[in-house]
């Protein structure tokens, strides 16, 4: 089997969600790394929105992400309120004794009943299916905070810009749309091609003005 690929994720994020369901799903030989993510601070980090904080944007995206989960046969419905804050699911999926049951159990609670996650109450009865007895206590402990942010610095120090991200060797593919590319490129450095290497190094004739903070796709 090949090394696991580790996968930076945010609960927050539907196309995390999708990407996970596939990969699970459909890909069973893919073993994977996870490696929760505050997307926030990513975003801050990089100096972009993301694609929920622009109303015209975020009426498209949701549309988009809805309309690829149908395609994919993926359940999908969104929670009451989006963005929301992630942290405590984040922190639950760490703290949780087997963290790919939790992984599971918390996409499922926001993003296939449309559950909210924003508080430990909310995601009590998540966190009594994997058998934590005391939730909030479990989230608090300083291990799983450290975690959480270190795996963030390594996120930001590798480049990462976005989730959900896989890393495969030493490239980064962001996006659901991504889950390809990234498989074919784990099986074959090929997949990248010279013309996918050239484009890296492509110049910019142009640089527009940028005022304030650019946008994310």
């Amino acid at each position: 089997m090949s090394a696991a690929l580790d996968w930076y994720f945010d609960v927050i994020s539907p196309f995390a969600y999708l990407q996970w369901r596939r990969l699970r799903r459909h890909h069973a030989d893919v073993a994977l790394n996870p490696k929760p993510v505050l997307l926030a601070a990513i975003l801050n980090h990089v100096g972009q929105l993301g694609p929920a904080e622009i109303p015209q944007k975020r009426r498209h995206t949701y549309r988009i992400v809805l309309w690829q989960a149908r395609q994919a046969g993926i359940p999908l419905l969104f929670p009451p309120a989006h963005p929301f804050n992630p942290l405590p699911a984040l922190r639950l999926c760490l703290a949780a004794p087997d963290r790919m049951a939790a992984i599971d159990a918390v996409f499922a609670h926001i993003w296939e009943y449309g559950k909210p996650a924003d508080s430990i109450e909310a995601l009590a009865d998540v966190a009594r299916a994997l058998g934590i007895e005391d939730p909030a206590a479990a989230i608090a402990r300083d291990e799983v905070k450290r975690e959480l942010l270190a795996n963030g610095e390594e996120a930001m120090r590798l480049g990462v810009f976005g989730v959900p991200t896989l890393k495969v060797r030493d490239e980064l593919f962001w996006g659901f749309d991504a889950t390809e590319l990234a498989l074919a490129y784990r099986d074959d450095e090929g997949a990248l091609d010279a013309e996918m290497r050239r484009v890296d190094a492509i110049p910019e004739a142009v640089q527009r003005r940028r005022p304030g903070i650019e946008t994310a796709r």
